[in-house]
């Protein structure tokens, strides 16, 4: 066996190479301290039909790498976890752009996690891993790629920080690139002590050139190291471009004028009608493949529309470089959701919506760095069906672009939110989509919190810039549809606050971004932001809450040994507080902790007094009380289910709903309020508790 070992001492990396997987195209053995990948590269040597590039990512995390079995019933991996499907996404991101034009072949590179020590950053560590198994593969791929993370700690950033060191960090900025070159960013602002942390521009492109910086180190390692044991070269023809010179002119002379008009209807709708109605006019009447005439309307549609931008300054919507579409914004549409918000931008709009619950409404998620599976207590649930693009299609579970989507825009709100006691999930309905529909999400979002009546530190607004490049002539575009996203060289996503940007994510399709555009593209972001932000102040403005169906929450402590009284015996005590106040419950026992909740908020209230008269030695004594006594007490507090009264010899009795009015429909308050002196008879004594009965005059 001729193993190959490759140490890069600098980047703290070992790669073996002709050791595993040696059938396939490409693979290696990646370890950095005790994190082990198995990389591989597999590719089909007959060329597809379309006009893409079938590339397909699998990242999988594999439970023996941490010596522990599979959660849930069946003991064996499954469906990919969230944390997997977005880190195939961003490896699929990073190398997508950097295969040659014209390669079609059906390619897998598959990502195998088979040991973890709980250190090392998964995702840059399989990055790493698969675009070296790229690189040394036999396919034609020679382009040196590199990944790294940077945080901030005390204002000092930290390359590649341990998943230690992030924790205390404010700053998760994830970039990949080649040579020089940045291919794709990932970056959220984290919050610290209840307080907001975004990051100023200027702050961002400084972390943003030490990333660049150490890149371009690694990438030189990687060549020099991989250079000699790259694979011979398989024989794979690359597609010409399907661009006939004679279908070309053709369609230039007789269908100029009709491609224009399409393009202005597609600039307001992703559905491609118009353009279709062309081809097959063309197919009617010459005898040229569909397919051919097809793929030269597209290039001279994208022609069209990149040379108008850069030659005439004009969008193919007629706006110029810097306009933002028309927005509108209604809050709390929805009359028996917690919270809602309608953000329509253009011809984008997303209903999002508010759900606040308790901790136990927490999604559980297992992580491989985690001993136990945590609480996740803010979710963004992304939904994008096909009416929204005017697709007939049966609306499915979500995909990878719906759970990046959902990812990006928890990235951009989360830092926000200052009241962490309560479960929040966003959910957003794309109800029409043309560009941008994640960032709507992001602007929807912000708002769905305020009208739920969650407190954040200021709203969140996001902007999509676009790019199109030709030699020396460029132009970044603001709030971009989905044309200019489809044409054009660059998805720029960027959210934040008027006080710095709280998520951002860049995808390249042209091989790279140099410093000057990226820091053009990040200030033409931030003038965008405040406008949307402005008109989202006025939205705020302008929120009724639900105050009616939003659900309450009471938060205090009792002594951590008075918990096993809360709790009673068999759970009898909990159980019967749970029932008779309607909320839920949760416990900690370790510091005393009580947290209520429910829908009601005198029920809240009650059930938190309760418990503090069952835990500060308020306990009834039943031996001062016999059943049949008669008293007068004072109307204590008033709930949906009946009302306390204070004792003669301490503590309150219950006077049930059914005692006091003729019916359970009529109101309590028809017949006492708080505060009013009645005459009461003792009906039972159990458990600590009294019951009563009213005695009317």
């Amino acid at each position: 066996m001729n193993v190959i070992e490759l140490e890069l001492q600098n980047l703290r990396e070992k790669y073996t190479l002709e050791y595993v997987a040696k059938q396939s195209s490409g693979a290696l053995l990646y370890q950095s301290g005790g994190t082990v990948i198995l990389a591989s590269v597999s590719v089909d040597e007959k060329i597809v039909e379309e006009d893409f590039l079938p590339l397909t990512v699998q990242y999988i995390e594999k439970s023996y790498s941490i010596g522990k079995f599979p959660g849930g019933f069946i003991k064996r991996e499954g469906k990919p976890g969230e944390f997997e499907t977005l880190t195939s996404r961003i490896i699929d991101r990073t190398l997508r752009p950097i295969f040659p034009k014209g390669y079609s072949y059906p390619t897998q590179i598959t990502l195998m996690v088979l040991s973890y020590d709980k250190q090392s950053d998964l995702q840059v560590c399989a990055l790493n891993a698969a675009a070296n198994a790229l690189y040394i593969s036999s396919l034609p791929f020679y382009h040196p790629i590199s990944a790294v993370r940077i945080g901030m700690i005390e204002k000092q950033f930290i390359i590649n920080p341990t998943m230690q060191e992030l924790q205390n960090s404010t700053l998760d900025l994830y970039v990949s690139g080649s040579n020089d070159q940045l291919l794709m960013i990932e970056m959220r602002s984290l919050s610290k002590d209840s307080e907001t942390n975004e990051i100023s521009e200027e702050k961002l492109l400084e972390a943003l050139m030490l990333a660049k910086n150490s890149i371009l180190n690694s990438c030189i390692q990687y060549q020099n190291a991989f250079d000699t044991h790259k694979k011979d070269a398989l024989n794979l023809l690359l597609k010409s471009d399907k661009n006939n010179s004679e279908i070309y002119q053709y369609i230039k002379d007789n269908y100029s004028l009709e491609i224009q008009n399409a393009i202005v209807e597609m600039a307001k709708s992703e559905r491609t009608a118009g353009l279709k109605n062309i081809s097959l006019k063309i197919a009617e009447s010459k005898d040229w493949e569909i397919a051919d005439i097809v793929a030269v309307l597209k290039n001279y549609k994208k022609e069209i529309i990149r040379n108008q931008i850069l030659d005439k300054k004009i969008r193919c919507d007629g706006r110029g470089y810097e306009d933002i579409r028309p927005i509108e914004i209604q809050t709390n549409i929805l009359p028996f959701a917690h919270g809602s918000a309608l953000f329509t931008r253009g011809q984008t709009q997303a209903l999002v919506v508010s759900t606040i619950g308790s901790d136990s409404d927490a999604q559980t998620q297992e992580m491989l760095s985690d001993k136990l599976p945590n609480k996740e207590k803010f979710m963004f649930h992304y939904n994008f069906p096909g009416f929204s693009v005017g697709e007939a299609s049966i609306i499915s579970s979500p995909g990878r672009r719906e759970l990046g989507h959902g990812n990006l825009a928890k990235r951009a709100l989360e830092s926000n939110i200052l009241d962490h006691s309560k479960t929040i999930r966003l959910v957003s309905e794309i109800l029409e989509s043309n560009g941008s529909s994640s960032m709507a999400s992001v602007c929807g979002g912000s708002l769905a919190l305020l009208a739920s009546g969650i407190e954040i530190g200021s709203l969140v607004a996001g902007v999509a810039m676009g790019l199109v490049i030709e030699g020396d002539k460029y132009a970044i575009l603001t709030d971009i549809n989905g044309l200019e996203d489809q044409d054009g060289d660059m998805d720029f996503k960027i959210a934040g606050s008027k006080n710095g940007i709280t998520a951002m994510q860049m995808d390249i399709k042209m091989g790279g971004i140099s410093h000057i555009i990226l820091q053009e593209a990040l200030y033409q972001a931030k003038n965008a932001r405040k406008r949307i932000l402005d008109i989202m102040e006025e939205a705020k403005e302008k929120i009724i809450l639900n105050t009616d169906i939003l659900p309450s929450l009471e938060i205090f402590s009792v002594q951590p040994n008075k918990i096993v009284e809360i709790i009673g015996q068999g759970g009898k005590v909990i159980r019967d507080i749970i029932e008779r106040f309607g909320v839920s419950i949760d416990l900690d026992r370790e510091n005393g902790e009580v947290k209520i909740s429910g829908n009601d908020k005198n029920n809240v209230s009650g059930a938190k007094d309760f418990i503090l008269n069952l835990t500060q030695g308020q306990k009834i004594d039943l031996s001062q009380y016999e059943i049949g006594l008669i008293f007068e007490g004072e109307v204590k507090k008033i709930l949906d289910f009946g009302a306390f009264i204070s004792l003669p010899k301490g503590g309150d009795g219950l006077l049930h709903v059914t005692k006091i009015t003729k019916n359970r429909d009529e109101s309590i308050q028809s017949y006492i309020s708080e505060g009013d002196k009645i005459k009461c008879q003792i009906l039972g004594l159990s458990k600590g508790k009294i019951e009563l009965d009213l005695i009317k005059n």
